[in-house]
């Protein structure tokens, strides 16, 4: 079992910079690939960001196409966090993103492969 709790929304403006952090509990936590999701009001949770396991501090990574170049995400597993970077902010990544872990260290892009899941963190952008 996995228990995921984020932290670092706000409100920024556009152009602006946040950082997210996803702390977990429990010892498998450098096995697990994690991701992070956002949603918005009356839409489908989208894929933002994943990064796979490891026990060798070697990770892959994988994004949107929305996000490549602005948001990054990386993990501390001696802290059991993930965190997502996010700069150059644009009114359109305004959402609640939430943190999600996978046992099968796979970096996939689908909600429904991950089993479980933060209580989300609310990020506004006003332009």
């Amino acid at each position: 079992q996995v228990q995921l709790v984020e932290s670092g929304g706000g409100l920024v403006q556009t152009g602006g910079s946040l950082r997210l952090s996803c702390a977990a509990s429990g010892r498998t936590f450098s096995s697990y690939a994690m991701g992070w999701f956002r949603q918005a009001p009356g839409k489908e949770r989208e894929f933002v960001a994943a990064i796979s396991g490891s026990y060798v501090n070697i990770y892959s990574t994988n994004y949107a196409e929305s996000v490549k170049g602005r948001f990054t995400i990386s993990r501390d597993n001696a802290k059991n966090t993930v965190y997502l970077q996010m700069n150059l902010l644009k009114p359109e990544d305004t959402n609640i993103y939430y943190c999600a872990a996978n046992s099968a260290n796979a970096l996939h892009t689908t909600k429904e492969s991950y089993a479980y899941w933060g209580q989300g963190t609310q990020v506004t952008v006003s332009s």
